[in-house]
């Protein structure tokens, strides 16, 4: 059974379940609630509280719990559980920046524990990982809107995620892998920002759902001021990410610049009232990089 997840820094996303956040709660004894996963003895909770910015997620296991969780809910989710040991085969991705460096032992990380037992939403679960490939992030995305892109001779892919902004230049439907890297631009940096200036100013605390709310246009239990501020400092820091792109010599006023990322969904009001962007497209679909890691991978098995 294959099975997609991007492990971002933010939310953990697979291609039929709804995301949820890269956060944990670990308790020895059985907490209260249903959607309770059993590892080693060990109790697990998802929590609204991310796990602060790992660079190399495969320090602990707390990414590999996260993982469990993805796994189960997609067996759920495609009504394929089964009491008998399942052969999984993972599909998953990194940041391009830390791609080169981090991809085989991100894929060794899941690799080579046999059979693995855990006990989730009242059912037994035996997996077996088998295979494991890895891709890199926003290249990816790009994959799963390929035969809209390949009409334009340029096409720069920017993936707003949890910590970084990930880059990708596409020429005439090809990646070019020498234009592809990563900024440590994502909204994480942004939720820090805000929520240090607000309580300076206003002494009031914003937790991330907070700074999300008023972004998407629900903020008006929030004091105007605050909303005020909040949506400033999110158009300073796109501009501040599109100076950044452009320091790498990216022109984002030429040719079509494709937007993709939670963090991009976030944004977009921002990034289209910037000025900077000559033809902006956003794919809207949050699990892209998911469905585009399953792509990669049953492509790059029928070629075998």
């Amino acid at each position: 059974m294959l099975i997609a997840i991007d492990h971002g820094n933010k939310q953990i996303k697979t291609i039929h379940c709804p995301p949820f956040v890269s956060g944990l709660a670990e308790s020895t004894t059985k907490p209260f609630g249903t959607n309770i996963l059993k590892y080693q003895n060990r109790f697990y909770t998802l929590s609204n509280q991310r796990i602060p910015y790992m660079r190399d997620k495969t320090e602990d296991e707390r990414f590999f719990i996260l993982t469990l969780f993805g796994i189960a809910g997609e067996i759920l989710d495609r009504n394929c559980y089964e009491e008998e040991a399942m052969r999984i085969q993972l599909a998953v991705g990194l940041p391009p920046a830390h791609y080169g460096a981090q991809h085989k032992a991100f894929a060794e990380y899941f690799s080579g524990r046999g059979v693995v037992n855990f006990q989730y939403h009242g059912n037994t679960y035996a997996i077996y990982i088998d295979d494991v490939k890895c891709y890199p992030q926003a290249y990816a995305a790009a994959v799963t809107c390929l035969k809209d892109l390949i009409v334009y001779p340029r096409v720069l892919i920017v993936d707003i995620g949890g910590f970084t902004a990930d880059y990708l230049l596409m020429r005439n439907g090809a990646a070019d892998l020498s234009v592809c890297d990563s900024l440590e631009n994502g909204v994480i940096l942004l939720y820090n920002r805000i929520s240090a200036k607000v309580n300076a100013e206003f002494n009031m605390l914003l937790q991330e759902q907070d700074i999300d709310a008023i972004l998407k246009g629900q903020g008006t239990s929030y004091p105007p001021n605050v909303a005020s501020l909040v949506e400033q400092m999110a158009q300073d820091f796109v501009n501040d990410m599109i100076n950044r792109l452009r320091e790498q010599m990216l022109d984002l006023s030429a040719g079509v610049v494709v937007f993709v990322g939670g963090g991009a969904i976030l944004l977009q009001k921002q990034i289209e009232n910037s000025g900077k962007i000559g033809k902006a497209m956003f794919v809207e679909d949050i699990q892209a990089n998911a469905r585009g890691y399953e792509l990669l991978y049953q492509s790059e098995s029928k070629s075998r």
